[in-house]
């Protein structure tokens, strides 16, 4: 039977995760210590959001859960905290980001942080923190009309992807000459072992404990997985293996990688590695 062999958190959009043992999935996908998946964001000076697309150094910002803040760290830099409680209303800043088609109100995460984020990237940006009151929601045209929220993260709450299907493109990397891929260069949520090689595009529902995740759309890949996130250094682009075939068609063949889910139920419900995960396939 499947099994999730990795739980990763990306507390920052865009920036390096941390895997965990155990996770709690909320509808707007994996939270560690009431800390939520893509809870914050960095943006330049318009609000305009920013990713390793054109910044690949924001792999290098690596998060730490602690008792009340987050702890940064980056080569080079001093350590940053950020603080986990919410700041009192009359002391909240507030910005309108924009993340693809959506404008978001979001808290200001402070000048300090805003210059420590503006020397690890080169440019001037600012981090800012998804508002409590803010509503975001993926795309009804995939969800079948279910109103699925999410918080940063480009379109869906949380990435399943199954380790065969990266065992399978590594295989033909090194058909290719090319060097094997570790499984962050997909930034997933889950991993899922003992399935088949892309056995996840077909599944209907994968059900473990009272949890329920329903995949809606394939992941469209971007170059973020040319990045190497241990250096920030882009390095040959696997989609040039990936489009030979991996273009979906419902996608204007867009080469795809992993599986964008809903969680239709289980709201509160744990995670763990190791756990066993019924997938239920869709024909």
């Amino acid at each position: 039977m499947p099994v999730i062999s990795e739980l990763v958190l990306y507390p920052i959009k865009s920036c390096a995760g941390i895997s965990v043992r155990q996770a709690t999935l909320t509808t707007a996908g994996l939270s560690v210590d009431n800390v939520y998946d893509r809870e914050w964001m960095v943006v330049d000076e318009h609000g305009q959001f920013l990713t390793q697309r054109e910044h690949p150094r924001l792999a290098l910002v690596a998060p730490r859960i602690k008792l009340d803040t987050i702890e940064l760290r980056a080569p080079g830099m001093l350590r940053l905290e950020i603080p986990l409680d919410l700041p009192a209303p009359e002391n909240e800043v507030l910005r309108e980001v924009k993340l693809w088609d959506d404008t978001v109100l979001a808290y200001d995460c402070d000048e300090t942080t805003a210059a420590w984020f503006s020397q690890v990237i080169g440019v001037p940006c600012r981090l800012v923190r998804f508002h409590a009151s803010a509503k975001r929601f993926a795309s009804t045209k995939w969800t079948g009309g279910v109103q699925a929220p999410t918080l940063f993260a480009d379109g869906y709450p949380v990435l399943v992807i199954g380790s065969a299907s990266l065992a399978d493109l590594n295989e033909k990397l090194a058909a290719a000459g090319r060097g094997a891929l570790p499984m962050d260069r997909f930034r997933p949520n889950i991993v899922v072992d003992g399935m088949e090689p892309y056995e996840e595009d077909y599944v209907d529902t994968f059900s473990a404990g009272e949890a329920s995740l329903k995949p809606v759309k394939p992941c469209p890949r971007c170059p973020i997985p040319a990045v190497d996130q241990a250096t920030g250094v882009p390095g040959p682009d696997p989609l040039d293996i990936l489009q030979s075939y991996r273009k979906k068609r419902q996608l204007d063949d867009a080469v795809c990688f992993g599986m964008n889910c809903i969680v239709t139920a289980g709201e509160g419900e744990r995670l763990f590695v190791g756990q066993q995960v019924a997938a239920a396939l869709a024909f």
